[in-house]
């Protein structure tokens, strides 16, 4: 199994982890979860139960291998068949619309953004595992918290959060003057402009994708003043600062951009990137994971391993200052599954601090926690330098539907890619006007 480069033993207390671990059902009260672990047996009730999870295709395989390891182990301790079935992300939604449409399949999905909203009537309550990790790992994010909680219950459970910012290629941005990231996206035009003379185009999606384009073009929109809604949810995208931020990525595509990324999905870039077709690109971390592990053989034009060459830098300012925006990961029992408690006995075992911390340290910082917990960890301290703006990068991230608050409608927004297609509009020749126009009134037809 590959493992990141440096190894980090988590230190738990293993008395505190049987106690917040929870008891299986079936089992003694007096015995719980510690008295399986110490019998190493399973809980005669859970024999030839069958338990299926749900997962997007990781960016850092690692990662699903070593989920893999601990789906099996846990099948093991509970006495069940536990499956893992990993698909492209962009097939998440249709496979979840389906179950939840025939009443059957995955007994647990992870779900992306708040996708949760939208599929609310169908997902089992997790409140107390929620309030549980909560409690445990030190409160969570702003941005997990309203992407799994409506309001008035949780609808699932936040797992994870892969963060969002910019690989770029740090000897081009030198070689044109630029010695360290741009802070605002005027900046970033301008030196795009002089990458893309000498054949290095920022690479940047405004496809039907599920990372990328949104992690871009609602950033976009918020820096410049634009907004979904107003603070009461109904829509308000068009505005002065909405028709600007238009402006700016029309004149940005044209000046700075690889024009072929209107038909990327969110492999394309990280391809890109690597073969040196690019020299920026908003992305999670997996690109320098990826050069890291693959040293060997991913190299620059010079022969020298890639991965020395890519840093990292944060979502620019516009206008209205930083509105960052990260993707939450979160993981719903579904209502139709006839093994909830099995299913939420699991996920208290996978989100647990030693389990977790497993695979927390094979993601390498790609994946960070959906709790502050983990902005501690000591993998930080030995982590590369151009991977720690990774460790807080999940602070003060938005979420969909802004102003207002998370929502089903906002999650319609996002799946219509209503936001994302106001700028591919623009850039392939719609005025920015009516490119706003008219996505202010595909929203009015969701928000009101």
């Amino acid at each position: 199994m590959e493992r990141p480069e440096h190894e980090v033993k988590v230190e738990v207390d293993r008395r505190a982890f049987l106690m917040t671990a929870g008891a299986v059902a079936g089992v003694a009260a007096a015995a719980g979860l510690e008295g399986i672990l110490a019998a190493r047996r399973a809980p005669a009730f859970a024999q030839g139960t069958r338990l299926q999870l749900l997962h997007w295709a990781d960016f850092v395989p690692a990662g699903d291998v070593e989920l893999k390891r601990q789906t099996t182990e846990a099948g093991k301790l509970f006495g069940a068949e536990i499956t893992v079935e990993h698909i492209n992300a962009n097939d998440l939604q249709p496979r979840i619309t389906a179950a939840v449409q025939s009443g059957n399949g995955p007994d647990i999905i992870q779900m992306l953004h708040n996708w949760p909203h939208l599929y609310a009537s169908a997902l089992a309550d997790v409140g107390d595992l929620a309030e549980w990790k909560g409690k445990d790992q030190g409160g969570y994010y702003d941005q997990a918290e309203a992407a799994a909680r409506d309001g008035k219950r949780w609808l699932a459970l936040p797992y994870h959060i892969v963060g969002a910012q910019f690989a770029y290629r740090k000897s081009w941005f030198d070689e044109v003057g630029q010695t360290t990231w741009p802070k605002t996206y005027d900046e970033l035009r301008q030196v795009g402009m002089k990458l893309k003379k000498k054949g290095h185009p920022i690479g940047q999606t405004l496809g039907h994708t599920f990372g990328d384009a949104p992690a871009w073009s609602y950033p976009l929109l918020w820096a410049y003043g634009g907004a979904e809604t107003d603070k009461a949810g109904h829509a308000a995208l068009n505005s002065k600062g909405t028709v600007e931020s238009v402006k700016f990525m029309q004149a940005f595509w044209k000046d700075a951009c690889d024009e072929g990324g209107l038909a990327w999905d969110d492999t394309n870039n990280n391809r890109a990137f690597l073969s040196g077709e690019i020299s920026g690109t908003l992305n999670g971390a997996s690109i320098f994971i990826a050069a890291k592990r693959g040293s060997e053989k991913i190299k620059d034009e010079k022969g020298e391993p890639l991965w020395r060459d890519i840093q990292h830098g944060a979502h620019p300012s516009g206008p209205a200052g930083v509105a960052p925006y990260h993707v939450a990961f979160n993981h719903a029992v579904m209502k139709y599954s006839t093994n909830q408690k099995l299913a939420k006995d699991l996920l208290k075992w996978l989100h647990g601090k030693e389990q977790f911390g497993k695979w927390f340290e094979v993601e390498a910082g790609f994946s960070v926690g959906s709790t502050k917990f983990w902005e501690t960890h000591p993998m930080w301290t030995t982590i590369d330098d151009a991977m720690k703006g990774y460790r807080t990068a999940a602070r003060g991230s938005r979420m969909f539907g802004y102003a207002g608050p998370a929502s089903a409608k906002a999650t319609e927004a996002y799946s219509k890619y209503i936001i994302t297609d106001m700028y591919a509009k623009a850039v392939q020749g719609m005025n920015a006007e009516d490119a706003v126009k008219w996505a202010a009134g595909e929203l009015k037809k969701i928000y009101g």
